[in-house]
C-alpha cells in the first residue's frame, strides 16, 4: 500500500467509508460525491495505479472485480441497468491514482420516465 494514497487509507481504515462489500482482495464503498442515485467505488485492496499498470498476475483479480460489480448491483437493486467505468491516467480523468471502478445506476426505468413526462 502507498502511504499517501486516499484509497489505500480507506482500505487501512484511516479514512471512513460506507462499505457495501469487502473480502480479502476487494473493497466496495459508496462514493462521497455521487454522480448517480447509486454510485459505488470498487477497488482492489492492493495498490495498483490504473489499468495501464495491471500485470498478468492481476488477471483473476480483474475478473473478480467484475463479479463483485454484478453482486453489488444485485444487492443495490440496480442490476436491471447500470454502468461500470474506469479511467486510466490523469489525461483520461483519473483523479485518485489507485485502480477503481465506478458502479453507477439507480435511474428510473425508461417506462417510468415516459409516464412521468405524460403527467
Amino acid at each position: 500500500m502507498i502511504a499517501h494514497c486516499v484509497f489505500c487509507k480507506v482500505v487501512r481504515g484511516e479514512i471512513h467509508s460506507t462499505k457495501v462489500y469487502e473480502d480479502g482482495e476487494i473493497l466496495a464503498f459508496r462514493d462521497i460525491s455521487p454522480m448517480a442515485p447509486v454510485h459505488i467505488l470498487i477497488i482492489p485492496k492492493r495498490h495498483i495505479e490504473n489499468l495501464a499498470s495491471v500485470q498478468e498476475v492481476d488477471y483473476s483479480l480483474l475478473g473478480k472485480i467484475l463479479l463483485v460489480a454484478k453482486k453489488v448491483s444485485i444487492n443495490e437493486r440496480i442490476n436491471h441497468a447500470y454502468k461500470l467505468t474506469t479511467n486510466s491516467g490523469k489525461n483520461a480523468g483519473q483523479v485518485v491514482m489507485h485502480l477503481h471502478f465506478h458502479l453507477l445506476g439507480g435511474w428510473a426505468k425508461k417506462e417510468d420516465v415516459k409516464s412521468q413526462l405524460r403527467q
